[in-house]
């Protein structure tokens, strides 16, 4: 059985997650495009994390997270291997727009990075509730 401290954190991770989901949303109806592409990184690495922390791994480093989501939920066929190219793609533009003085975040590449957070963040929370109730 799960340790209750883990589970609150999952739980807390899991509203962080779609706290920044939502702040992203918001942040593409403003037409922010930059600041929804970064939201909606952060809420899809929230939820890997709030995973993450049930396996009793833990990392402040987005590519030690990104790489033992990839290990333990792709490569064991947890979630579909196409979420992977999501996460890629998230990192890819979040770093982009954010070291790059001169990348742009296109309207197109906000809407297809908001909806790659969303379904990620849906099945982690439909994969959360079915194995842990939470």
């Amino acid at each position: 059985m799960l340790n209750e401290e883990l589970i609150s954190l999952s739980k807390a991770r899991m509203l962080h997650a779609q706290d920044c989901l939502n702040e992203a949303r918001i942040l593409m109806a403003a037409n922010e495009y930059k600041g929804t592409a970064n939201r909606a990184y952060y809420a899809a690495f929230h939820s890997l994390r709030a995973v993450l922390i049930l396996d009793g791994y833990d990392s402040k480093k987005h590519s030690g997270i990104i790489s033992k989501f990839r290990e333990i939920y792709l490569k064991t066929e947890l979630f579909d291997k196409s979420i992977s190219d999501a996460i890629s793609s998230l990192f890819r533009v979040r770093s982009a727009s954010d070291y790059d003085d001169f990348y742009i975040v296109s309207k197109q590449d906000a809407v297809t990075q908001l909806e790659y957070a969303e379904k990620i963040i849906k099945l982690i929370s439909a994969y959360l509730e079915k194995k842990y109730s939470i």
